[in-house]
């Protein structure tokens, strides 16, 4: 009589089964949730989610997966754009979502310690009455143990830097179990590799993230948002180079072109704009810093045709106009009812972002295609949503194919495939013609010796 070999991974379930109770699930739905994140990868279910709520939970889990060399792959709110949380191999899908909570805060050095399930808009809803914010915006309610994966950016980076810059240690479960901590405390060192930068940005494929130190900031004593719409998105791509090189210290400056700009207003009912490239910009500072510094942007907006250059700095204007701009992803999306969209993450030095953002709207043209830009553009960083008709056979590929002409021209002007949504599946073949064939031999070589048998997020970075 033949008899089926039990599977590694119903080992795995079992035991799990044992420890986490009803918080290791297999559920249909459960798992549906956990097959693939807000991208246009085939979902993948995996085996079973384990819901899990501490470091020695993730050890436990990650040296039992370890010794039975079934796959790991770290969950958090499933906002990723690249296939991060995709599990191609099926295993053990680790949310870490509810690990929330706010294990310090030294107001006298400005840090915290946090678990990763700590959503950006949590954190800061905490630290608000202690005058201190957390700067790292990407735009989506995540985590901000998946914006470390993932070496998130966003709207405040062009002053406040990225989440690299403000992570000042962690705690990292690697993939046999064993727990280390990088960074510390103190704003600097010079005493070894520095470990936290390896980890920020590895996508959940070297270590899972566990805890996270990270850099606050005083809330400024005053803030302006201000709006300005121009003729032509030339004339908005070059206000910003020349606000940038002019070294005026912006908060936040983002670019819509018309087609986002049509989106934003249908979908987040902005009444008073018109369907042209505009700048969204904020100022942070004293009252009179702010002042001048608006006054700077708008003489330059002014000098190419920039027009109706509002601001405003009570807090009802600024959060309504940046809730717009935070909601341009799902506005894109909406913008053709029926379609799908893929979004690129290009960015290039600030002297090359018009050859950029005007080469790929042009190329979308030609291609046939309707796209929302919508951009970073203080650091030369933008995002292409290219909405296609699924029920066109060749409508994806096609679109795949114009990511590819745009991140190429990205590439040739210096630039980068990934400014903030990391490589994930989506952007992996990319890797070696942007880092050379080397350089992503000793990133596989790193992979290989912190994870020997490949169990934590396989099928990212690399395709093996």
């Amino acid at each position: 009589m033949n008899t089926i070999a039990p599977r590694p991974v119903d080992a795995v379930i079992a035991a799990l089964r044992e420890f986490l109770g009803d918080r290791l699930s297999t559920a249909q739905a459960v798992r549906e949730q956990h097959a693939r994140g807000e991208d246009q990868t085939p979902p993948t279910l995996p085996d079973a989610v384990a819901f899990v709520e501490s470091t020695e939970e993730v050890s436990r889990i990650l040296t039992l997966c370890h010794h039975h060399e079934v796959p790991v792959v770290a969950f958090g709110a499933g906002t990723s754009l690249e296939g991060h949380v995709n599990p191609v191999r099926r295993g053990i899908s680790l949310d870490l979502s509810r690990m929330t909570r706010v294990l310090e805060v030294n107001a006298e050095d400005m840090d915290c310690l946090i678990e990763p399930g700590v959503t950006r808009q949590q954190l800061n809803d905490f630290l608000r009455d202690q005058g201190m914010f957390f700067p790292v915006d990407p735009g989506s309610v995540c985590t901000i143990g998946g914006m470390c994966a993932t070496r998130a950016s966003g709207t405040n980076a062009v002053r406040y830097g990225t989440i690299r810059e403000n992570v000042l240690g962690l705690e990292v479960v690697l993939a046999d179990g064993r727990v280390i901590q990088t960074g510390g405390r103190a704003r600097k060192g010079a005493n070894g590799y520095d470990l936290t930068r390896l980890f920020i940005g590895s996508e959940g494929t070297l270590g899972v993230i566990t805890r996270i130190r990270l850099r606050l900031h005083g809330i400024p004593e005053a803030m302006s948002a201000a709006v300005c719409q121009f003729p032509d998105l030339a004339a908005a791509v070059n206000t910003t180079i020349v606000t940038m090189q002019s070294g005026i210290p912006v908060a936040r400056i983002e670019l819509l072109d018309a087609d986002q700009m049509e989106a934003c207003i249908r979908y987040s009912k902005l009444e008073g704009f018109r369907n042209t490239p505009t700048l969204f910009l904020e100022f942070h500072g004293t009252a009179a810093a702010v002042a001048e510094q608006a006054e700077a942007v708008q003489a330059i907006a002014a000098d190419f045709g920039g027009e109706g250059f509002t601001w405003a700095t009570d807090t009802e204007t600024r959060n309504r106009l940046w809730q717009a701009r935070h909601d341009a992803y799902w506005a894109g999306m909406a913008l053709k009812p029926g379609f799908r969209g893929i979004t690129t993450d290009v960015c290039v030095p600030i002297s090359k972002l018009a050859d950029a953002i005007l080469g790929a709207k042009q190329d979308a043209i030609e291609a046939g295609f309707t796209t929302c830009i919508v951009g970073h553009v203080g650091d030369g960083n933008f995002h292409q949503i290219i909405l296609f008709d699924p029920n066109d056979p060749q409508g994806l590929d096609k679109a795949w194919e114009l990511d590819r002409k745009i991140v190429a021209r990205g590439l040739a002007l210096g630039g980068t495939c990934s400014g903030e949504h990391g490589v994930g599946i989506g952007k992996r073949e990319f890797l070696e013609v942007e880092h050379g064939a080397e350089a992503l031999a000793v990133m596989r070589s790193v992979k290989a010796a912190l994870d020997p048998k490949g169990i934590l997020n396989p099928g990212k970075m690399f395709r093996n």
